[in-house]
């Protein structure tokens, strides 16, 4: 079972148990963030948004990190013009605790089925 979950513009795929890093977070560390599926995979896949709103994809947040540095050099032929630059990028590490279904008949399950036997 797993998904796709999108965070920060980027899509990434988790699975229960996965370590993440993604663009910086707002929240503190050990805090639970709820992730937005936009796929879905257990037995089949879901890709439907009335699905999807039932899918619920949840992390920790276990800390805050920095990138590797990035060197940028600018340089202009024959002026002799070189400038070295670099950055970093602020980081959050995610550990997904939990992907579940919050509800959902099996295929060809009608009501009488359910058990709502009225």
């Amino acid at each position: 079972m797993y998904a796709i979950v999108k965070v920060g513009g980027r899509q990434y795929r988790v699975e229960e148990g996965d370590s993440l890093l993604v663009n910086r977070l707002r929240e503190d560390e050990g805090a639970t963030v709820e992730l937005h599926p936009i796929l879905f995979r257990d037995d089949e896949a879901i890709l439907d948004p009335n699905e999807l709103a039932k899918v619920k994809v949840e992390a920790v947040v276990a800390g805050h990190e920095r990138g590797p540095k990035i060197h940028v050099l600018k340089f202009k032929p024959k002026h002799g013009y070189k400038k070295r630059m670099g950055h970093r990028s602020d980081l959050t590490r995610l550990e997904v605790k939990e992907i579940k279904m919050m509800s959902r008949k099996r295929p060809g399950q009608t009501k009488k089925e359910s058990g709502d036997g009225a």
